[in-house]
């Protein structure tokens, strides 16, 4: 009997502990987007939309749209930690659209899960 206690007692403890060691925090999946104009300069405070849509079934459901303006280093940054859960293969193929006054510029950005993904818009008149 005592043997049958100790070995449950074991057993439970490395069911366990394997729990709390196999848990791993996911790592921030960001996506950077940097505006530039048709010289090369930073745009600050451009509006940046990043985008994406259902190519499945119809009507085409918008799955993500985020917005953000671009700092003075030209640098518009989204999170997408909630949209990215830990196993999935990937994250998201989104649209990218820029703009200030009439300087319009669009691109598209490949967000890989766990990583700073970076991608450069050029706007122009």
């Amino acid at each position: 009997m005592k043997f049958a206690k100790k070995f449950s007692i074991i057993m439970l403890a490395l069911i366990v502990s394997g729990v709390f060691f196999s848990c791993r925090k996911k790592a921030d999946t960001i996506a950077n987007i940097y505006v530039r104009d048709e010289t090369n300069a930073i745009v600050d405070e451009a509006m940046v939309v990043l985008y994406g849509t259902n190519t499945q079934g119809t009507p085409q459901v918008v799955a993500v749209f985020d917005t953000a303006y671009t700092n003075t280093a030209g640098l518009a940054s989204f999170n997408y930690n909630d949209i990215y859960q830990l196993g999935q293969a990937g994250v998201a193929v989104l649209d990218i659209k820029a703009q200030k006054l009439n300087k319009i510029g669009q691109g598209i950005i490949k967000i890989e899960p766990e990583q700073v993904n970076e991608e450069t818009v050029f706007i122009n008149p």
